[in-house]
């Protein structure tokens, strides 16, 4: 299998040699393994819907403990890609706008029309929007995450691949614990969880936290810090065990959300920034310090997320067979707003966005429990989903001085020209609303078979079948009046005519009369048409900052709002033991995801339309062209991989090749988002997760991802300056070659009965662009994180940790600045944040 193909020399040298490492490694274990007294831990998983140890699991998926959790102090799946090279979590403008990322894929922020391509389930049930991932995880039992499509396990289908939050069921063992924390920024965090059996075959828990904290960003306007954190959590579960083959599990939670993110800084001014702190008497950052964590903004951002939920799971077991039902109904509500200008002044005072969802789900599985040649699992899922969604601008006092000093001071002259009202042009009291409606309803129909063709080769083949309907609506009440208006044919030319008079008798010294212009089109033939094309020129430009053109309802008669796909995945997969310790195995897999509705202002009717809505009469003024819709992503991964297990240590090794074709592009251009697809973005890797544990008290880990991405066709991708250009051949931003995380835990026992740890971690990202139509924009990461603790055999434990410890300063994002051509703005990684917690074990 030529799965090298893309690798670049120095990827394909570093891989070599961890192989190469990796394998005398698993000689010398081998030969070890005999005298070593110690036998590691295994480690359960249920990637694939049934309990195996990890070693023999036959997919790539890194799984996170509750000990991991515990001692590397990760509070939420951003903080999981710390110990997760492949994993990557990308926070943009507000909490709720937040990017999982595997392997160099995942969308879906921005936007509540388009769903992640990385799945997220806690507990078996699916969380469609990152807004209901990003809390604070619940008292936890592992997190798996799963690289690659997966189609054929989850009934949802995900199409770059899957994060599983498994967490702990309620005991019948009375266990109750309370943590207390503490730290920098005025850190306050409260945790706590009670658990017992109500009677012999029922059990209840019941568990919470407060996590606040202060702003790392200094407002400079004297309001108050922002990047905060200020968010609760409670979550009550029951277990049922009604009898011996039938278990009940009813989960019920409830988290809010209310912070002020996310602060942003300049990475470069561009010319327009003379006229903010010039002319309006805004403030402009300095660029040539972005880690200042400073901000000059007037208005406070709103940043407030409403996730609440109910599940039950049923297991019924029955002589071959077992039957799993989840049920599951979740409600999403968020409301963002911000100064998108990001400035002193008062240009944009509002982007704000509400957004309402409300999610169905139904899976039912049955998983065979034999013994024999053949072991199946059958499933079916069931989606329903409904999207309200209202967003918009509202302009500020400065809107119009600013704008006008990019006019050239024109505007009193355009509204005189145009016939308007004075002053109606970027009046402060101008407000667009864009309302959106979504309803979907998807199933799938998915199962695999695992043929044992042996006691040590294992045959596997899957498919799923998803068809996946959306009805869309979208309407807009727009106030702004510059951007209603064609320049060109308002009042009868008047526009163009006055531009070229001024133009006329700037060439020529003569007054625009029929009979001068007569003579010196005789004289010099050819004047008058270069006079009218300057004159056009300068209308164009003028065209430049109609940003918020009216918008074209939908459905209408041509655009029905509606669409509806269908796609078959499949898997395929062999397997071979080689030994009690080593597995290897082969695979390919598609994955699917649906299309994507443009749910935003942004949202244009498609060009291959234009035709029948002019013939409608139904195009607007100034009307642009673009997508409603992003076509479905259909992705596909070829495999080879090795798992090992010896008594002192484990390693897992993946080579892959993952393409996704039609990947669902949307990026922002400085006054808007464009959603294409991006022909195919594809990435040809090499994946290994190794732990070592040399003497008892020591465990040492690494783990690496490195990959070579590539676009391997994207003709409309995004260019400096909002440009169209061909990215075709060219590396995708944010995707690093090399990603590393390796850490040390050192353990001791003391005499008294105490136990002790410490912990220290490293992560490392190579140098990558952050954007690809902002050139020079770069970031590496090197972040180091450290913790130490004590557990005492009374119940107390204490903490200290640091997490970013040697505050390493990267830019996360970077974006165009918001009606500033010219300037680039970025969001910055949190500094050095430390604190100590105290916890305590009642039982």
């Amino acid at each position: 299998m030529a799965i090298y193909k893309r690798l670049s020399s120095r990827t394909q040298i570093l891989a070599s040699a961890i192989t190469l490492a990796a394998l005398s490694s698993v000689g010398v274990q081998a030969q070890d393994s005999g005298s070593s007294k110690y036998t590691m831990e295994e480690v359960v998983v249920t990637a694939t819907k049934r309990s195996q140890t990890l070693q023999s699991t036959p997919i790539a998926v890194s799984v996170t403990g509750q000990e991991t959790f515990k001692k590397a102090r990760l509070l939420d799946i951003a903080d999981l890609q710390s110990v997760v090279p492949s994993l990557r979590v990308n926070t943009l403008q507000t909490s709720s706008n937040t990017n999982f990322i595997i392997r160099g894929f995942g969308n879906g922020a921005n936007n509540a029309g388009i769903e992640p391509s990385v799945g997220v389930f806690i507990d078996g049930v699916y969380r469609s929007r990152s807004a209901a991932a990003i809390g604070d995880l619940p008292r936890l039992q592992r997190v798996e995450v799963l690289r690659g499509p997966q189609s054929t396990l989850f009934g949802k289908n995900a199409s770059a691949g899957v994060i599983s939050v498994v967490t702990e069921a309620p005991s019948y063992e009375t266990e109750a614990r309370i943590e207390v924390q503490a730290g920098n920024y005025d850190q306050r965090l409260v945790k706590g969880y009670f658990s017992g059996g109500l009677t012999d075959t029922l059990s209840a828990s019941i568990s919470g936290g407060i996590n606040m904290r202060d702003g790392f960003v200094e407002s400079t306007n004297g309001l108050e810090d922002m990047n905060d954190r200020d968010r609760w959590n409670v979550r009550g579960q029951a277990l049922w065990e009604a009898t011996d083959n039938m278990t009940f599990r009813l989960i019920a939670d409830y988290s809010e959300l209310d912070e002020l993110c996310c602060a942003v800084t300049n990475l470069a001014n561009g010319p327009t920034a003379g006229i903010i702190s010039g002319v309006l008497g805004g403030e402009v950052l300095d660029d040539s310090d972005p880690f200042a964590y400073i901000s000059p903004v007037n208005l406070l951002p709103i940043n407030k997320v409403e996730d609440r939920g109910i599940s039950l799971q049923a297991d019924i077991d029955f002589d071959s067979f077992v039957l799993t039902s989840i049920t599951a109904y979740r409600r999403n509500d968020s409301l963002n707003d911000s100064e998108a200008d990001y400035t002193g002044a008062e240009i944009l005072d509002s982007a704000f966005n509400e957004a309402n969802i409300k999610t169905f789900t139904q899976e039912i599985r049955l998983t065979s429990t034999g013994t024999g040649k053949i072991d199946w699992m059958l499933g079916g899922f069931f989606f329903d989903e409904d999207i309200d969604q209202v967003q918009g601008l509202k302009y500020g006092n400065d809107t119009r001085p600013y704008i006008d000093a990019l006019a050239g001071g024109l505007l009193p002259t355009l509204e005189t020209l145009t016939g308007q009202v004075p002053g109606s042009f970027f009046s402060a009291d101008t407000i667009t609303r864009e309302s959106f409606t979504q309803a979907n309803e998807a199933f799938s129909l998915f199962a695999t078979v695992d043929f044992h063709v042996s006691e040590k080769m294992t045959i596997t083949g899957g498919l799923n079948y998803t068809n996946d309907d959306k009805t869309v609506t979208g309407s807009t009440v727009n106030g702004d009046v510059y951007s209603s208006i064609d320049l060109f044919t308002v009042n009868n030319g008047l526009l163009p005519q006055a531009f070229f008079a001024q133009g006329f008798t700037g060439v020529t010294g003569l007054a625009p009369t029929p009979a001068n212009i007569a003579a010196t089109e005789a004289a010099a033939p050819g004047t008058t048409a270069a006079i009218q094309s300057g004159a056009n020129a300068n209308i164009t430009g003028l065209q430049a900052l109609q940003f918020q053109p009216q918008f074209l309802a939908f459905p209408n008669e041509v655009q029905s709002g509606e669409s509806s796909v269908d796609q078959v995945t499949w898997t395929a997969r062999v397997t071979y033991e080689i030994n009690n310790n080593i597995n290897v195995y082969a695979s390919a897999a598609t994955g699917f995801k649906a299309n994507s509705w443009n749910l935003s202002r942004d949202a244009r009717p498609f060009f291959a339309n234009r035709a029948a809505l002019e013939a409608a009469g139904l195009t607007q003024v100034n009307q642009s062209y673009g997508t409603l819709f992003a076509d479905p992503e259909e992705a596909l991964v070829y495999e080879i991989g090795l798992k090992a297990r010896f008594d002192r240590g484990a390693i897992n090794l993946a080579v892959f090749d993952q393409s996704i074709d039609g990947f669902q592009s949307n990026i922002f251009s400085g006054t808007g988002f464009g959603l294409a697809n991006a022909g195919e973005q594809s990435t040809t890797g090499f994946e290994v997760d190794a732990n070592w544990t040399p003497i008892d008290s020591l465990t040492l880990t690494f783990a690496g991802t490195f990959l070579d991405p590539v676009y391997d066709s994207f003709v409309n991708g995004p260019g400096p300056g909002g440009t169209v250009v061909d990215l075709s051949g060219q590396q995708p931003a944010g995707i690093s070659e090399i990603s590393i995380v390796t850490s040390a835990t050192y353990n001791h026992d003391f005499d008294s009965g105490a136990y002790g740890y410490v912990r220290g971690d490293y992560l490392y990202e190579s140098d990558v662009q952050t954007n690809e139509a902002i050139p020079g924009i770069r970031r590496q990461v090197n972040t180091v994180n450290a913790s130490m603790g004590l557990d005492f055999d009374n119940g107390l434990g204490i903490q200290v940790f640091a997490r970013n410890l040697f505050n390493d300063e990267y830019i996360t994002t970077a974006f165009p600045g918001v009606i500033q051509a010219g300037t680039v703005n970025g969001y910055v990684n949190p500094p050095r944040i430390w604190g100590a917690s105290v916890t305590y074990d009642f039982f």
